[in-house]
């Protein structure tokens, strides 16, 4: 009887090792699946997950997984494929309309130099603005397409946060005073430095100085943190919260935004990401917060 027991402990312990170690197997394969998957999400790799392991329900997930992986190859290939082609469409009209443009605008300085009919010249007038606004469109149009074939890391320097919104908010009074918006500033005494690219910088603030100037209600309150965060904040009853999230979308237009090729903000997100820092923009209460966020050295 003593031997018997003995041989079923034996049995059992035998059992409860074979049981651990294709656990172990188990883990193994499944740490391998993991390791796989991240890396293949990361890097695009063409190569699929292969696992050391024989027991055929975890070749069965890793199989399963690489089906996913070769569909998911193929969508990203599509997306690249139509993402270049939008690119290099971008490029070749925006280059395109640019050479009839500076014709047209030539022209139409030699005709204001002439004797018009008041008829005429009011006539011409209208030309010269629809075709100022034209023309800045396409150059918004140009910008972006560059900003987006550009591969290479922007050159960076040491930038006072505090110095440059100035410098861009006073560029921009007489418009903003044109539009009848007196802007409230909040920003530290003391300087706050990131390292940024200076134009980049400046392209940015532009950019959310002019859509500002396109959405407020009449006011603007510009905060900058000791953080390197600088807020635009306005009324603009015509928004919601649906355009707050769209805004940062490529060629995403506000209806009321009727003269906007939707590319302004997107381009700042991108001089902004190339920068390492972040763009948000959100809803409340009938005012749009858009957000800059920049790494304080």
């Amino acid at each position: 009887m003593e031997l018997l027991l003995w041989g079923m402990d034996a049995l059992l312990c035998g059992l409860l090792a074979v049981l651990l170690i294709k656990l172990r197997l188990m883990q193994k394969s499944a740490d391998e699946i993991k390791e796989a998957f991240g890396s293949r999400l990361l890097s695009g790799s063409n190569t699929l997950i292969d696992i050391s392991s024989r027991d055929r329900h975890m070749r069965a997930l890793a199989e399963s997984i690489n089906r996913q992986l070769r569909i998911l190859r193929k969508k990203r290939r599509r997306f690249e494929e139509g993402d270049r082609t939008v690119k290099e469409a971008i490029t070749n009209i925006s280059h395109d309309l640019r050479t009839p443009l500076t014709a047209v605008c030539g022209y139409l300085d030699l005709l204001e130099q002439e004797d018009l009919s008041e008829n005429a010249a009011r006539c011409i007038s209208v030309i010269r603005g629809r075709t100022d606004n034209l023309k800045q469109l396409t150059e918004e149009l140009f910008g972006y397409s560059l900003t987006m074939s550009a591969e290479q890391a922007l050159p960076l320097e040491e930038v006072v946060l505090n110095r440059a919104l100035e410098e861009s908010i006073l560029a921009h009074y007489a418009a903003l005073k044109g539009r009848r918006i007196s802007p409230e500033i909040t920003m530290p005494k003391e300087p706050v430095t990131c390292r940024l690219n200076r134009t980049a910088l400046f392209r940015i603030l532009e950019n959310m100085l002019c859509n500002a100037m396109k959405y407020s209600d009449g006011d603007l309150k510009i905060t900058l943190t000791r953080r390197g965060e600088i807020t635009f904040a306005n009324h603009a009853k015509r928004l919601g919260e649906v355009d707050a999230q769209k805004l940062f979308d490529r060629l995403y237009t506000v209806e009321t935004g009727t003269k906007s090729t939707g590319l302004g903000l997107s381009i700042a997100r991108l001089l902004t990401e190339q920068m390492h820092g972040t763009a948000s923009a959100r809803y409340a209460d009938g005012i749009l917060f858009i957000c800059l966020q920049f790494d304080v050295i």
